[in-house]
């Protein structure tokens, strides 16, 4: 075991580090979506607004 670790380490590592900012990304856009924040578009021009933001 310690030896596929030794092996296999700098994958490891990255691997750790993408998923610490894919989960640190998904975390930052749930709490935006919670606090009532656009996530990328400003609703005021959007022609979608009204499927997303139902009245």
């Amino acid at each position: 075991m310690i030896a596929f670790i030794a092996k296999n380490l700098g994958t490891i590592i990255i691997s750790a580090l993408l998923l610490g900012i894919v989960t640190w990304i998904s975390i930052s856009l749930i709490k935006k979506k919670k606090s009532g924040k656009s996530i990328g578009c400003n609703c005021n021009t959007c022609p979608e607004a009204s499927f997303c933001h139902k009245k």
